[in-house]
């Protein structure tokens, strides 16, 4: 028995605990299309778990290591063509949440697929996300999940307080992730972006 749904399961009326979930899901997709059509391009949000998150401005030690990480993929992605490396004020659109991750890529051919007036998009195949107080519980709670989930195969949590990186590979059996290395200092190779390799310490 799934463990999720053993309550409705063994309730004596499962129908009725359906029903109220359908409604609890409904009310949360109006709200979410409400998000959708409302939210300003200029701000950071992001629709998770039927709340509409607001971000408030990143610390210098934040935009700093995501400025320095964009300027080394990009060239590289560019110069093989690979595909699409994004930061900060895109949505990516999940099952249920929307989110707006540090930065993140899509393989070619996906990215292909993209038109000039899109506005949300799959997930991607990288992501990094830039720890802060204000966001760590999602980036290793929700989005951790959330990512893995839908196939992202490979998630970056960089610590500007610690100048680590935690490197997270999608075991693509369970669906989850699994830490393939947490470094201060050294390499560290990209899986999902081909021969992409930084010197960790030169992002910080």
């Amino acid at each position: 028995m799934n463990h999720i749904l053993e309550p409705i399961l063994k309730s004596t009326n499962p129908k009725a605990l359906i029903d109220e979930l359908n409604q609890i899901w409904e009310a949360e997709q109006q709200k979410r299309h409400a998000f959708w059509a409302e939210v300003d391009e200029n701000v950071k949000a992001e629709f998770i778990e039927g709340e509409i998150i607001y971000h408030s401005a990143t610390y210098f030690e934040h935009w700093s290591v995501s400025s320095n990480l964009i300027r080394l993929i990009l060239p590289h992605i560019q110069k093989k063509s690979l595909g699409e490396i994004a930061f900060e004020k895109v949505m990516i659109r999940c099952t249920r949440n929307d989110y707006e991750p540090d930065i993140c890529f899509w393989k070619k051919e996906v990215s292909d697929t993209f038109t000039p007036k899109q506005s949300a998009f799959p997930p991607p195949d990288f992501i990094v996300e830039i720890l802060s107080d204000s966001t760590e519980s999602r980036d290793r709670g929700i989005k951790f999940i959330d990512y893995a989930k839908h196939g992202v195969t490979e998630y970056w949590i960089i610590d500007t307080n610690t100048k680590t990186i935690e490197q997270y590979i999608l075991n693509t059996d369970k669906m989850k992730y699994e830490l393939n290395l947490k470094v201060r200092d050294g390499k560290l190779k990209s899986v999902a972006i081909k021969d992409f390799t930084i010197e960790v310490q030169s992002i910080f």
